[in-house]
């Protein structure tokens, strides 16, 4: 246990040092979408759906397509299972590329081992389709492996249209901060303008900055966003302490600071502020039987946690004294529990 509040004061030392712009910001429209298709994994060894009346109605619609007409009470197998097919489209995805893809059982099969996912149409939120499955699926990674209504195919779904997007002509460009901060917006904004030595970006708000595309990259927008996503940028951030109580974690961000305050936890008292010349940081006293020890008033959290993590401060009761000086108004910092 002890080692986890070193882990805590170990994170809490570190910097926010110089990121890639690439890193910490997303361009507006480049993003991955999500596709959803309805489909049949079929060849179970008596695992699958059986009589399910969905699954039924799906085998007889798909054994339509290709020739055989049957009526839905003419379908019972428990060797086919009715499955939902989850995928991923990339930005700028094109025709002919492949895709991985998720399968999951939604009737009665028990497993979907040895299975094979007969052609399935993946479609976006607007209904549009973008993609085709099918496939062998692949359960776990082992005989041990208990979940066995989930599946993966490794490229099982083949792209079958293009995302339009003129992208390379486009003008104008908005970048969206991963962690939305008005000191990071405008650290980001005069960066650009001085590397490209005028005018061109704008911060809008904590999370949007503007850019215009200079003439010289006119119609080589691809270019242009590859020079500038290089670029180190200072991100700030928010005075933010972390704490898991199930596991006793305890992450601490460097701008955490805590004011003058006197803390009284079992028989420890422990004082930050107006330390007496004869009581330096970390010097310890007897006051009636308990142990009584100051740090400056200039201390951070950082300092805090070192001087209990010394004194074999639990975890638990670490967090307890955190959470105890934030409610004093001491803790200039924001608690977020896991």
């Amino acid at each position: 246990m002890k080692k986890l509040i070193i882990l805590g004061t170990l994170l809490c030392t570190l910097s926010a040092e110089a990121a890639r712009l690439k890193d910490i910001v997303n361009i507006r429209g480049v993003r991955e979408n999500q596709l959803i298709g309805y489909g049949l994994v079929v060849g179970l060894a008596g695992t699958g759906d059986g009589k399910m009346e969905f699954t039924s109605k799906s085998m007889a619609r798909m054994l339509e397509t290709i020739g055989v007409k049957l009526d839905n009470e003419d379908v019972s197998s428990q060797n086919v299972a009715a499955v939902l097919v989850t995928a991923t489209l990339p930005p700028f995805a094109r025709s002919g590329n492949k895709i991985d893809i998720t399968v999951n059982a939604i009737g009665d099969a028990n497993s979907l081992v040895g299975g094979t996912l007969v052609q399935t149409p993946l479609r976006a939120a607007n209904g549009d389709v973008f993609a085709v499955a099918q496939g062998q699926v692949i359960v776990g990674n082992g005989e041990g492996t208990s979940h066995k209504t989930v599946a993966r195919i490794p490229n099982g779904a083949m792209i079958e249209k293009d995302l339009e997007a003129n992208f390379a002509a486009r003008r104008m460009f908005r970048l969206t901060l991963n962690n939305p901060d008005f000191t990071t917006a405008v650290r980001i904004a005069k960066t650009l303008n001085q590397d490209l030595g005028g005018k061109y970006a704008t911060a809008n708000d904590s999370s949007t900055v503007d850019i215009i595309v200079p003439s010289q990259y006119h119609g080589n927008a691809v270019e242009f966003l590859a020079l500038i996503e290089a670029l180190d940028i200072s991100p700030d951030i928010q005075a933010k302490v972390v704490v898991n109580e199930k596991t006793g974690t305890v992450v601490i961000g460097e701008k955490v600071r805590i004011s003058k305050v006197a803390i009284s936890h079992g028989n420890l008292t422990l004082k930050v502020g107006n330390a007496r010349e004869e009581k330096k940081q970390g010097k310890k006293d007897e006051v009636d039987g308990d142990r009584f020890f100051t740090i400056n008033d200039t201390a951070s959290v950082d300092d805090l946690v070192k001087m209990l993590n010394t004194l074999g401060v639990k975890p638990k009761d670490l967090i307890t004294i955190l959470q105890s000086i934030k409610a004093a108004g001491a803790l200039q910092a924001e608690i977020e529990i896991l």
